[in-house]
């Protein structure tokens, strides 16, 4: 099939479609992030027709408010073609509501949810050793976390797990409170843990460009990732308000910055900056050109 006919495949993109505020109950920012992922993944694995999918924090952040819970909503996407699933979470009390919702899955073919109880920190070699995530499975994982609970060292593991073809990222940084979040940590060894060294201290009193310039950067140099873009998740609809989150993706795929730029304008009714357009309008108008996805079917 060509690239073409692929990208036919993927929905028509309609505007705003699903930024809608909810009020501060069930804040923007946390549903928008979670609907970026899940359509996101869609868009891609209109390509790749399969998947595996590793989550580091499953754990919904507010148990009442589960349509803003990512791995729900990616494990209903449709068509349901992920067909590995590693969803981690340390809390007692959300592991349940995990096991819950895997429990209320459709038995569908190849799919296997794998649940692992305790620290991403310490379950990642776990995880990593499963077949499931082998050489020639697109991987995705998705690093949703109370602002430095994942450590430097595991990122550098999932980085170096594949040797082509890493497992994609997407890295949620907690910029809306950054400075607030530092002063309140007493242990700076938490710091140093989740920054891997010193270097933490660069991110005080920046703004939130900043921020994720210097994580993307990070990403590059150090991870190796090919292509690395931070996507802003703003407090209210269509960018008002402050900056809450940048969502850094992270991918070796050629297609991968053109799919979230859509997904982006989707989900926030936000158009992509000149870089994130540049990706776009190279996926829509020159997907020929494009390589295809090294996997297979």
């Amino acid at each position: 099939m060509s690239q073409i006919e692929l990208f036919q495949e993927l929905p028509e993109f309609e505007p705003g479609s699903q930024a809608t505020f909810r009020g501060p109950q069930n804040p923007l920012w946390t549903e928008n992030k979670a609907e970026l992922i899940a359509t996101y993944l869609k868009f891609f694995v209109f390509i790749t027709k399969h998947g595996a999918y590793i989550d580091g924090f499953t754990g919904p952040q507010d148990p009442t408010k589960l349509n803003t819970w990512a791995a729900k909503l990616v494990l209903e996407t449709e068509p349901r073609w992920l067909r590995s699933f590693y969803l981690c979470e340390e809390s007692k009390r959300k592991i349940a509501l995990i096991k819950k919702l895997v429990s209320e899955q459709p038995d569908t073919r190849k799919r296997t949810i794998d649940v692992h109880h305790g620290d991403f920190n310490r379950v990642i070699d776990d995880v990593l050793k499963h077949p499931g995530l082998g050489q020639n499975v697109a991987s995705f994982c998705l690093l949703d976390q109370h602002t430095f609970e994942c450590h430097w060292s595991t990122i550098l593991k999932l980085a170096k797990h594949k040797r082509e073809n890493k497992i994609e990222l997407f890295y949620f940084l907690g910029t809306g409170w950054m400075d607030r979040a530092i002063s309140g940590i007493r242990d700076s060894q938490k710091l140093l843990d989740w920054w891997g060294g010193q270097g933490w201290s660069e991110l005080k009193g920046r703004d939130a460009h900043a921020r994720s310039d210097l994580l993307c950067e990070r990403f590059k140099n150090e991870l190796g990732y090919k292509h690395v873009l931070g996507w802003p998740i703003h407090e209210r609809k269509k960018g008002g308000g402050r900056i809450m989150y940048y969502m850094v993706h992270a991918s070796d795929h050629d297609q991968a910055p053109g799919l979230m730029a859509r997904a982006y304008r989707r989900v926030t009714g936000i158009a992509p900056n000149e870089e994130q357009l540049e990706f776009e309008s190279l996926l829509a108008e020159n997907t020929s050109e494009v390589p295809s996805v090294a996997y297979p079917p």
